[in-house]
């Protein structure tokens, strides 16, 4: 409903949103890589949501001995969320996913697993992790730098 409120409200101030939830979620995925948790908080509304679907969680169950990390279908708040995230999305791209900041993974060439996210007042309220390929091909996303 926040997404087709800025639309109705004007491009500029939504492509003004867009560029500020870019420059959040690259920040984000920047103290991911770095293994930051205090900066990963930061980023994170107090009561975030980290959904994530039944493909991925069974994912990251099959990978644990290679590092991935314990993922439930449903994690709540920043610090749970910032565990889930820190010192990963090595491989994570920037991108825009249904013209919204987001992030992929993206292997030979394919999109297969997409971050999409909820931003309310500069902070990340939710974030979806999709793997299912029929939810993917659903998703509009366009890699950005």
């Amino acid at each position: 409903a926040s997404r087709a409120r800025r639309r109705l409200h004007g491009s500029k101030a939504f492509e003004t949103d867009v560029a500020q939830h870019r420059v959040l979620v690259n920040a984000f995925l920047a103290a991911s890589r770095d293994g930051d948790f205090e900066r990963l908080v930061a980023a994170l509304s107090p009561d975030v949501l980290l959904r994530a679907d039944d493909l991925a969680v069974r994912t990251a169950a099959d990978n644990r001995r290679h590092g991935a990390p314990v993922l439930a279908p449903e994690v709540r708040s920043a610090s749970l969320v910032a565990e889930v995230f820190k010192g990963r999305a090595h491989a994570a791209l920037p991108a825009l996913i249904d013209g919204e900041a987001g992030a992929v993974w993206v292997v030979a060439g394919q999109v297969r697993t997409a971050f999409v996210f909820a931003i309310e007042r500069d902070k990340i309220m939710e974030i979806d992790v999709v793997m299912d390929p029929g939810h993917l091909a659903e998703l509009d996303v366009t890699q950005t730098d």
